[in-house]
C-alpha cells in the first residue's frame, strides 16, 4: 500500500477528475444559495430536484454572463475539482443555460432589463443601411433553412453581389463562441473586402433554441460592431435580444434579404420614375432659360434704341464742338503767327544791343587783362606773405619773386628806400 499526504492525494484525485472532459456532459438541476462576492466570485449550489443531493458550483461574472435567480433550473457546464485549502469539492463553471420556459423567460427578462438599463437597445444609435450593399457579410449556419432562404430570395431580387458567408453553428453550445468569432473574423478583413454590412440569421424556435441570439455576449457584439447589421430570426413572433441591439430587425431570413436589396421590378419603376422627373424639370428648365432669353433681349433691344439716339445726339453735339474748336484754332494760329514776328523784331533789336554791350565789356576786360598790364613793361612781385603791394610788406633779407610778361626770377631785399614819386 502506498502511503500519501493529503496534498498528493488531493492532487492525485484532481488528476483523475480532470479526465472527465467538460464537453462530454452538462449537470442539470435548481440553483440555490445563489450568492456573488467582491463582484466577481460567483457561489450555488445544484441541488437535484428527485433525490436529496446537492453539488457546489463556483464561477466569475466574466463566465456566467445570464442573470440566475434562486430555484431557477439550469444546466452547467464545467470542470471537477478539489479545493485544497478547504479540501471542498465543486464544480468550476464554464457555462450556465437556463432550463425549461418558465427559467429561461426569466433570465431573459432579467437580461434584457439589464441591457435596456445600459442603452444597448436605444433606437437614436442604429444606424442606416446602405441603400445598395455590393458586399454582404452573412452569419449563419450553411445547413440551415435560413442560409437557402437568403440567398435565393437575395438573387431573386438582385443579382452579382458579394456574399461573404461566415459558417457556423446558430444553435448548442458551440453557437455563441462561432457567433462571437464570425464578427471578429468579418471586421478583421481588409476594407476592400469588408461587409458593408452583415446579417446575423436563423429559423424560428422555442426561446431555449434562441438561446445564443439572447447571450449577453453575442447582444454585446452586435452593439459594438463597426459594420451595421441586420438580425433576422425565424417568424414575426419569435424575439430575441440580438433583434432589440441590431441596427435593423428582420422578421425572416427572406425579410432580411429584402431590406437589403430593391427588387429588379421596383428598381426599373425607381430608375423610370426618376426620368420622368428628369424630364419633367429639364423641360421646366428649358422653358424659363428660353422666357430669360426672350426677356433679356428685349431689354437689350429697347437699350439698344435708346442708345442709338444718345449716340446720334452727341454725335451731333460733338460735329459742333468740333467745328467751334477747328475755328478756335485757326484763330489761335494767326495770333500766333503775329505774336511770333513782332517777337522776331523785338528779339533782333534787343540782341544788336547785348552785342554791342557785350563788344564794350570785351575791350574793357582786355584792357585790365594782367598779361596786357605786363607787356607794357609792368611787373608782378610776390612773396611768402602774398601778393606785395607795398614795400613796406618786404624787410631786408626777405625773398621775393618778380613775375615779367616773359619769365620769373627770385630775388632778395638787400636795401630798403623810402617811396620817389612815380613819373
Amino acid at each position: 500500500m502506498q502511503i500519501l499526504s493529503v496534498k498528493d492525494f488531493l492532487t492525485l484525485v484532481n488528476e483523475t477528475l480532470r479526465l472527465i472532459p467538460s464537453e462530454a456532459f452538462s449537470v442539470e438541476g435548481e440553483v440555490s444559495d445563489f450568492k456573488i462576492s467582491q463582484g466577481k466570485w460567483v457561489t450555488f449550489d445544484l441541488k437535484d430536484e428527485k433525490e436529496d443531493a446537492k453539488m457546489p458550483c463556483f464561477g466569475t461574472v466574466y463566465k456566467i454572463t445570464i442573470p440566475i435567480t434562486q430555484g431557477m433550473r439550469v444546466r452547467v457546464r464545467g470542470r471537477a475539482s478539489v479545493f485544497e485549502r478547504f479540501g471542498k469539492f465543486s464544480l468550476n463553471v464554464e457555462e450556465v443555460i437556463p432550463v425549461g420556459e418558465g427559467a429561461l423567460q426569466k433570465a431573459y427578462l432579467a437580461l434584457k432589463k439589464k441591457l435596456e438599463a445600459e442603452g444597448i437597445f436605444d433606437v437614436s444609435r442604429k444606424r442606416q443601411l446602405p441603400q445598395f450593399p455590393e458586399r454582404i457579410g452573412l452569419i449563419t449556419s450553411k445547413e440551415a433553412a435560413a442560409y437557402g432562404d437568403f440567398i435565393r430570395v437575395l438573387g431573386n431580387r438582385m443579382g452579382g453581389l458579394s456574399i461573404i458567408h461566415a459558417d457556423c453553428h446558430v444553435q448548442g453550445q458551440y453557437a455563441v463562441s462561432e457567433i462571437l468569432g464570425a464578427f471578429q473574423s468579418l471586421a478583421a478583413l481588409p476594407t476592400e473586402q469588408r461587409p458593408q454590412v452583415i446579417v446575423l440569421t436563423r429559423g424560428g424556435g422555442s426561446l431555449e433554441d434562441l438561446h445564443a441570439f439572447n447571450d449577453e455576449r453575442v447582444v454585446r457584439a452586435i452593439f459594438s460592431s463597426a459594420i451595421p447589421v441586420v438580425v433576422g430570426v425565424g417568424h414575426e413572433r419569435d424575439e430575441s435580444l440580438s433583434d432589440f441591439s441590431a441596427d435593423v430587425r428582420a422578421s425572416t431570413p427572406s425579410n432580411a434579404a429584402e431590406m437589403l436589396t430593391p427588387s429588379r421590378v421596383e428598381l426599373k419603376k425607381f430608375v423610370e420614375m426618376a426620368e420622368d422627373r428628369m424630364n419633367y424639370r429639364l423641360d421646366e428648365m428649358l422653358r424659363s432659360m428660353n422666357h430669360s432669353v426672350e426677356s433679356t433681349l428685349r431689354v437689350i433691344d429697347h437699350a439698344f434704341s435708346k442708345t442709338s439716339h444718345g449716340v446720334n445726339d452727341t454725335t451731333m453735339r460733338f460735329t459742333n464742338a468740333f467745328d467751334r474748336f477747328r475755328l478756335s484754332v485757326v484763330a489761335t494760329r494767326e495770333h500766333i503767327e503775329r505774336r511770333e514776328k513782332g517777337i522776331v523784331g523785338e528779339f533782333g533789336g534787343v540782341l544788336e544791343r547785348s552785342k554791342a554791350r557785350i563788344d564794350a565789356l570785351s575791350r574793357l576786360v582786355q584792357s585790365v587783362d594782367p598779361k596786357r598790364v605786363l607787356d607794357r613793361g609792368y611787373a608782378i612781385v610776390r612773396s611768402a606773405k602774398g601778393l606785395v603791394r607795398d614795400s613796406t610788406m618786404l624787410a631786408p633779407g626777405d625773398g621775393f619773386s618778380v613775375q615779367f610778361a616773359q619769365g620769373m626770377i627770385e630775388a632778395e631785399v638787400t636795401v630798403k628806400k623810402r617811396q620817389e614819386r612815380l613819373l
